[in-house]
């Protein structure tokens, strides 16, 4: 069988999702995470899911990303929308999921060349 490289190899992929940790490009992270595809993976110092403040969005709201999707650990939760008024205000999307969901879907997104960004949290 022939093989093809994918033209994703350079980006930060997610390759493997843990409970507690996920892991981009075999690197395993076990704290909470921003990802971008043509960035390294960067620590995201959130507390927590009931902790999150706009000022906590603003760190990704510089990157100017499309779309952010929302990892919120093991079950899907919904962030308030006063959280993320700066992304929307500059016209960039918000996606709340589970975390498995949300790698699953940054890998869909980033391998069609959008322009993403993956916010982890771990319970």
């Amino acid at each position: 069988m022939k093989l093809h490289s994918t033209s994703t190899q350079h980006y930060q992929t997610v390759t493997a999702y843990h409970d507690d940790a996920v892991e981009i490009n075999a690197v395993r992270f076990d704290y909470n995470l921003i990802v971008m595809p043509e960035v390294a993976p960067v620590q995201w110092k959130v507390a927590s899911f009931d902790a999150l403040t706009p000022e906590d969005f603003a760190q990704i709201d510089v990157a100017k990303p499309d779309v952010v999707i929302l990892g919120t650990g093991r079950r899907q939760r919904f962030i308030h929308p006063r959280l993320t008024a700066s992304l929307t205000d500059h016209r960039i999307g918000v996606e709340c999921m589970d975390s498995q969901a949300a790698c699953r879907t940054y890998n869909i997104l980033m391998a069609e060349g959008r322009r993403v960004a993956l916010a982890l949290l771990f319970d």
